[in-house]
């Protein structure tokens, strides 16, 4: 008789997954003696990690029935492959969050659970309490697979003080937003003018995220898509490609913006008041603010005609459960709706709230500079849907390696475009480690 055959799934769930288990352990806190404990794992640290451990102890106190019990874990694919691995087992948490972008690799192994809607109504939340493109990024195969805290853009920071002064704010005290390079260009050399050095702070040496950022940001302003069909060829529009490049160099010239400058070069740059904008995450607003910059902030110009706004989202995921416990499970629910009733708190830290009735809040009006690139919230483009695509996925570092020659030397721009095609076309052709069975 032939051995029986063992799936990944099995697999994972027998090996791999009793080691995350053992990796997982030492978290201490418990509620009281009566309530379900409802596990949650999440990746958030620094400020946005102390802002959610406050929102989930004011919920704990709030609710005798049930105790929310977060792990923190570090952001990466270390995370990635931990819950992959519990949900494969059938054995993860009750909750768990993830960027939006990586969903889509998750669901088709079977590693996570759909979000029930009627369950979500219940407790107020549903379709048309997000914007369009935030609910279609939880949305795969018609069903949703993930619930959108929020959404975090790549923006526009602004030095108030020294962009008045270049003559480069509109008649309402904003940023003036020019909807072609050359006129942004020329706005830049204006700021310059004033600091008497560089315009513009954007750090990308050696960081596949921060290209990728302003990249497809600059590609789909241009009116245009991408789409990687698994087993397919990656399809893109090559001149909108090539240009986007071609501008990203222009930028990178060594007077608008440094010609190698890094992450940390550029936020030191502009939070010590040199530069006039900052191309960055919203996430970096806190900094600039405690670094007493007069800061103001909004959407980057329509630079190629289109308003675009790359973005990705924290989101709730259900990580599948063998056996989930209908009540921890009814919990969840609750504790996510509750988080997003509760998220002004969660948007001080630079996010836009996903949940509309929070995001058309006349509090949500008054806290500013975020009010002013709400906007965004309707112009998210988040990565090309993908097994392999997401926030810290291997293919935004390697895509780095593949475009940031011609971005540093402003040559080799359609050699670049070739390799891109090759590199995606190759990993569409393997199939999702989630899933092997699919081809």
């Amino acid at each position: 008789m032939s051995p029986p055959l063992v799936n990944r799934r099995q697999f994972l769930g027998g090996s791999l997954a009793a080691a995350g288990a053992l990796a997982f352990t030492g978290c201490a806190q418990t509620g009281p003696a009566n309530a379900t404990t409802v596990q949650f794992w999440h990746l958030l640290s620094g400020g946005d990690g102390i802002t959610m451990e406050g929102l989930i102890d004011g919920i704990n106190a709030q609710y005798s029935e049930f105790f929310v019990r977060p792990t923190v874990l570090a952001w990466g694919t270390p995370y990635y492959t931990k819950l992959s691995m519990a949900g494969a087992g059938g054995r993860a948490p009750e909750l768990a969050m993830m960027h939006a972008a990586r969903v889509p690799g998750y669901v088709p192994g079977g590693l996570l659970d759909p979000w029930d809607l009627e369950m979500l109504a219940e407790r107020g939340v549903s379709e048309e309490m997000f914007t369009a493109p935030v609910w279609e990024s939880s949305v795969v195969d018609n069903q949703l697979y993930s619930v959108a805290l929020d959404a975090h853009p790549f923006i526009a920071l602004y030095n108030r003080d020294i962009c008045e002064a270049a003559g480069a704010l509109d008649s309402d005290g904003h940023l003036q937003r020019p909807d072609s390079p050359d006129d942004f260009l020329e706005m830049c050399r204006e700021i310059a003018a004033v600091t008497g050095g560089r315009a513009l702070s954007y750090g990308f040496l050696g960081d596949g995220n921060q290209m990728w950022r302003l990249f497809y940001t600059l590609y789909c302003q241009h009116g245009v898509e991408m789409s990687f069909p698994q087993g397919g060829t990656a399809e893109f529009d090559r001149e909108a490609f090539v240009s986007s490049l071609e501008f990203m160099h222009q930028i990178a010239d060594g007077e608008i913006a440094a010609r190698q400058g890094t992450i940390d070069y550029a936020i030191a740059e502009f939070a010590g008041q040199q530069t006039g904008i900052h191309f960055t995450g919203v996430w970096e607003l806190p900094t600039m603010q405690e670094a007493g910059v007069p800061v103001d902030a909004t959407m980057i110009p329509p630079i190629f005609g289109n308003e675009a706004v790359y973005a990705d989202s924290h989101s709730f995921v259900l990580p599948h459960q063998s056996e989930p416990d209908d009540e921890a499970r009814g919990h969840a629910y609750t504790f996510v709706a509750e988080l997003l009733k509760n998220s002004l708190t969660w948007a001080g830290a630079g996010h836009i709230p996903a949940y509309r009735p929070v995001l058309e809040d006349p509090e949500y009006a008054e806290l500013l500079p975020q009010a002013n690139y709400a906007d965004a919230a309707d112009y998210l483009v988040y990565d090309p849907t993908a097994w392999f695509t997401g926030s810290g996925s291997n293919f935004i570092q390697d895509f780095g390696q593949i475009v940031g020659g011609a971005i540093v030397s402003g040559d080799g721009y359609d050699a670049a475009a070739d390799a891109f095609q090759e590199h995606v076309d190759a990993i569409l052709s393997r199939a999702n480690p989630a899933n092997p069975e699919e081809g």
